[in-house]
């Protein structure tokens, strides 16, 4: 659980769209509270990490992870870019694959 929130955060952090998606199954959906919006199955996926990580240049850093099951974890995580700097939240679920069914994303 923690191996696959690393390479999300690795991803992310180099900009790397294509690698990120790789992670997600195609029914994924990212839900963040902070903008108000629900980031449906591969094109969502794609437009929320290009605006919102490539477009803002954010870099996350993880802070801790709380596994609660095989494909649950908490991470809280430090968010810096364009916005300034930012704390909170990635909840993901996994299904049974490994993949990223769902990332729960807040702000503090």
């Amino acid at each position: 659980m923690e191996k696959i929130i690393k390479q999300f955060i690795k991803a992310t952090n180099a900009f790397d769209v294509e690698g990120a998606l790789k992670l997600f199954a195609a029914d994924a959906v990212i839900d963040d509270v902070s903008v108000g919006e629900k980031f449906k199955n591969t094109a969502g996926v794609r437009k929320y990490l290009e605006k919102f990580f490539v477009g803002y240049k954010t870099v996350t850093k993880l802070e801790s992870v709380e596994v609660l099951d095989a494909g649950n974890a908490k991470a809280q995580v430090d968010f810096t870019g364009d916005f300034g700097h930012e704390t909170g939240g990635l909840n993901f679920i996994l299904n049974a694959d490994g993949l990223i069914v769902k990332i729960d994303a807040y702000l503090d």
